[in-house]
């Protein structure tokens, strides 16, 4: 099947629009906010309570889950428990067609034991909304927010606002069988089905991220006048009053909405132009691939606007650089981005928690001051972050309870773009915050040797792939497990199908359920029917285990075939070859031995590659599915190298080292792990700080 016949209209199904109206109290980080929730009911069900995410209480105090779980520290930045950073947020009133709700509101830990936990609230209904009825909310909140340390906050004049004003869950339910009942007495029957309903209203989890329907918002926010301002969607109005000015934003089709002010910001904006962007012929590539129309290939243009640091201002070109690649990659392969802005925010250095953070056309980079000129910062983290704009912004997968199928589409996506845009990048070694880069060549790496070496420092036998993200084991695991474990199994599958292929299925996979909840069932059986049935086998190993690929040569050997004595039938008579009648010349053949061994509990089909010293060249191909295999070649030639996997098509093997034996001694290998040590062990440093 073609994309074409599941391309997106690339309008949502608005089930949670927001009218929010804020004033920002500068002198305390406190916001004064009046919203009105209208919320649609899309199910079969009839709902009898809400549920509603207050994220800022998880800054609240050191018994809430966040804290306890992150013990302070997170993102590569701590909670500065001496400086009072505390952060929270408080429903005054809510009311429905003139109902006070507000002496019903209940917190509720529905993830953990935590009572002191207040990042979820339960609100009871006077009456059940029905399937298909709409109902309309009035809230007015108080928020303060807390000193930055996690996606959200302060830091001097700067202000990261994500997650600010209460946000309704998503009621969902699992899938079942559609029955009709009832028809008695001459009433119509009713379609209903026997699945499971029930909010999905997760806790604010260290690590884990976000998931809320689709809507449209219209906020309203006052901030001071001198103040630089950048948001979610399009500002459509701005009034001056004194010393404070009312700013207006507009976004439909999106979950979410987020917004920053800083005095010193410095502000740019370019537009994405896409006829100049994108030639005819790659226009014309993704129309055969795909077998789609002009139409549904051709990219839109889009206004970015950044602001930036003035310390980093000679690093504009970089960061529009960044963007309009990844506008331009992310929609020739996946559809074009459905949006007419993106903002893209350079937070301050005592800011840095609020940095590689996504949100509905907004994004906060990451960078410094200090940085060679092909080091990949602050390239690596604007592409990604623009990346969730498709993964889990318009695929709006449940980050709760699978992020790999978020962050780890993701990663998979940014490297690609990342590798194709910018090619090989310089390691990004730095000492006294000093850049070696500026001063001579360094080895180079890419992103798979990134994911890779992040991948196999963490250890990959801790956790399942697929795991709700409070639950694995630690921080080093949830990275490992969101990131660069499911960003290799993608490349391993690639691999597997093939390039084109694989852009099929994923660009399948992103128009059908663009603005929809897929599970991993969804993006399983879209392989299946873009590329042919996986049966199962490949994911069970790579996504609902934690088994690991690892396949070695475990042996060769090359001897002389020697002259057989013993008695053997010719021509109807015996004949005995004895070792006084065998020529003492050598033989010109050899018999060699080559074993290959599977280490790891995963099975997948490996190709292997024996090389002899004549030049000849054997390929073979293995199931996997015994421990050992053993091949035997007589040839007048020794066996000079063999080599497992000669391609690296298993991108997730987790010893490439054992990969591959020679006869005769090769420097290049010493000199190459020698040349990338450096990164390796810089790179397992970092490894528990992950961007959004």
């Amino acid at each position: 099947m073609c994309a074409a016949a599941v391309y997106a209209e690339n309008k949502a199904d608005l089930v949670a629009n927001y009218r929010i109206s804020a004033h920002y109290n500068a002198p305390d980080k406190s916001l004064d906010g009046n919203e009105t929730l209208t919320w649609t009911n899309k199910s079969l069900d009839d709902v009898t309570d809400l549920q509603f995410h207050l994220y800022l209480n998880a800054f609240k105090n050191e018994k809430s889950t966040f804290v306890r779980e992150s013990g302070g520290s997170l993102r590569g930045d701590r909670l500065e428990r001496d400086k009072s950073p505390w952060g929270w947020i408080d429903i005054k009133r809510m009311s429905l067609a003139g109902a006070d709700l507000t002496k019903s509101i209940a917190f509720i830990h529905p993830d953990d034991s935590n009572a002191d936990d207040q990042t979820v609230i339960r609100v009871p209904l006077p009456k059940p909304v029905k399937r298909g009825e709409t109902i309309e909310l009035e809230i007015e909140f108080k928020a303060k927010f807390p000193k930055v340390f996690a996606r959200t906050g302060y830091a001097g004049t700067f202000l990261l606002a994500g997650q600010w004003f209460p946000k309704i869950g998503v009621w969902e339910t699992t899938p079942g069988l559609l029955k009709l009942v009832g028809g008695e007495g001459g009433k119509p029957p009713v379609a209903v089905r026997d699945g499971f309903s029930a909010w999905n209203c997760h806790q604010f989890h260290a690590n884990s991220e976000f998931y809320a329907d689709y809507g449209s918002y219209d906020v309203e926010l006052t901030v001071p006048s001198n103040e630089v301002i950048g948001a979610t969607g399009e500002l459509v109005k701005e009034a001056a009053n004194g010393a404070e000015k009312t700013y207006t934003f507009h976004q439909e089709n999106v979950h979410d909405f987020a917004w920053t002010i800083q005095q010193d910001y410095v502000k740019l904006e370019r537009i994405f132009r896409a006829e100049r962007e994108v030639s005819a012929q790659e226009l014309a590539t993704v129309m055969k691939r795909h077998k789609i129309s002009m139409e549904e290939a051709r990219l839109t243009d889009v206004k970015v606007t950044l602001l930036l640091q003035p310390e980093h201002a000679a690093q504009a070109e970089r960061h529009f650089k960044a963007a309009f690649n990844a506008i331009k990659w992310f929609g020739l392969w996946y559809g074009h981005y459905p949006h007419r802005t993106l903002t893209v925010v350079d937070p301050p250095h005592n800011g840095s928690g609020a940095e590689g953070m996504e949100y509905p056309t907004f994004i906060t980079a990451g960078t410094s001051w200090l940085t060679a000129a092909n080091d990949g910062t602050p390239e690596g983290v604007v592409v990604h972050e623009f990346g969730h704009q498709f993964w889990q912004g318009q695929v709006g997968t449940n980050e709760f309870e699978a992020a790999w199928m978020d962050e780890g589409f993701n990663t998979y996506s940014t490297g690609k773009v990342i590798d194709l845009a910018y090619g090989r990048l310089q390691l990004p070694v730095h000492v006294f915050g000093i850049p070696l880069g500026w001063f001579w060549k360094l080895p180079s790496r890419n992103t798979l040797e990134e994911n890779r070496a992040a991948y196999i420092g963490i250890g990959p036998k801790q956790d399942d792939l697929a795991r709700f993200s409070w639950q694995y084991r630690n921080s080093a695991s949830y990275g490992e497990n969101s990131y660069m474990r499911p960003g290799l199994m993608l490349t391993t599958l690639e691999n597997l199908l093939g390039s084109e292929r694989m852009e099929r299925v994923m660009r399948t996979y992103q128009q059908r359920y663009r603005y929809r909840h897929p599970n991993a069932k969804d993006f399983i059986n879209t392989v299946g029917e873009v590329s042919g049935p996986m049966q199962g086998w490949y994911f069970n190993q790579t996504v609902f285990s934690s088994n690991v690929i690892d396949y070695k040569v475990d042996g060769v050997t090359s001897t002389r075939v020697k002259t057989a004595l013993g008695v053997f039938d010719k021509d109807g008579a015996k004949v005995t070859v004895a070792a006084k009648d065998v020529d003492k010349k050598k033989s010109d053949e050899y018999l060699s031995k080559v074993y290959i061994r599977r280490e790891g509990e995963a099975v997948l089909p490996v190709e292997l590659r024996i090389t002899f010293k004549n030049g000849e060249v054997v390929n073979e191909k293995w199931d996997g599915a015994y421990r050992w295999i053993k091949y035997e070649y007589t040839r007048k030639s020794e066996v000079k190298h063999v080599e497992v996997d000669p391609l690296h098509k298993l991108a997730l093997d987790v010893n490439f080292a054992n990969n591959s034996w020679t006869g005769d001694a090769d420097n290049s290998v010493v000199f190459k792990w020698a040349s990338t040590m450096l990164f390796w062990i810089q790179n397992a440093l970092q490894i528990a700080s992950v961007v959004g």
